[in-house]
């Protein structure tokens, strides 16, 4: 190869390098898209008002791209949504051994404090929020009253009954206790969890279950899909939109990043869920 050529090509690198150097900065750092999505209950009566949810999830507040005060701007563009009831499907923290900077559980909580819903803020937790400290977690969430924290409980908020799961991934979930302790009758069902595994086991009078967990696999293939994600299911569950045996699963991309703070060919969401009676 002479040296034009050779000096051609090593240019070529460099630009590519910097060209995917620039994608990865940008599906990490950017704004969260808001994902939309209408389901329709027949539980809610006919003349029942649509109700919406916020759904986050895996915010992983740590350094370098997850400080408070992303999480504080995340937070105002929620509110600016008007959802009548946030649901976070678990890992407000991250990674402690790959974080750059690793924060209180008061400073990780803080920003979450000023959601702003009528029907309230519901939380479950996750594995990283179990291998942190969920014990100072829990104390400062309980410090607002507009957060409720559900581990294989539930509540009934408004016209829906929302089943709270532990964590599945370390073990600690418990859906037929989740279940039981939703009342029937009540207003359209629903479950939060953080893992979507169990959503083959949710039983099919359940309108909607939201998760989390997987990032829609945090690196992902351009055409689709990821080449790894944190489900025993693949790809099957891990990101977006399931419907199934009359469920619907929605599965979050996330917030922040685990492990490596990087995403690439995926990015930070928010998913804005509409709630109403069947249409005739």
């Amino acid at each position: 190869m002479g040296k034009t050529m050779f000096r051609r090509a090593a240019l070529l690198v460099l630009a590519l390098a910097c060209a995917l150097a620039a994608k990865v900065w940008y599906d990490t750092m950017r704004d969260p898209v808001v994902e939309r999505l209408v389901v329709e209950s027949p539980a809610l009566p006919a003349s029942a008002a649509p109700v919406t949810i916020a759904l986050l999830a895996d915010i992983h507040v740590a350094g370098p791209d997850m400080p408070p005060e992303r999480l504080e701007r995340i937070v105002a563009q929620v509110n600016a949504l008007e959802p009548d009831l946030v649901a976070i499907a678990g890992d407000l923290v991250s990674e402690k051994r790959t974080a750059t900077r690793v924060y209180s559980a008061a400073e990780v909580v803080a920003p979450l404090g000023r959601l702003s819903a009528p029907l309230g803020v519901i939380v479950v937790p996750g594995n990283h929020d179990h291998w942190f400290a969920w014990d100072a977690l829990a104390a400062e969430l309980a410090r607002y009253p507009q957060i409720t924290v559900l581990r294989n409980q539930a509540a009934q908020r408004g016209p829906l009954v929302i089943g709270g799961v532990d964590d599945d991934f370390t073990g600690r979930a418990d859906l037929s206790a989740t279940a039981a302790a939703m009342p029937r009758g009540a207003g359209a069902r629903i479950i939060l969890t953080h893992s979507p595994d169990i959503f083959p086991q949710v039983p099919v009078d359940v309108d909607l279950v939201l998760a989390g967990h997987t990032h829609c696999g945090q690196i992902a293939w351009p055409w689709g899909g990821a080449p790894a994600t944190m489900s025993d299911y693949g790809n099957l569950y891990a990101c977006g939109v399931t419907r199934q045996h009359g469920k619907t699963l929605v599965t979050s991309a996330g917030l922040g990043t685990s492990l490596l703070p990087v995403r690439l060919f995926t990015h930070p969401e928010i998913w804005l869920i509409e709630i109403r009676p069947p249409q005739r």
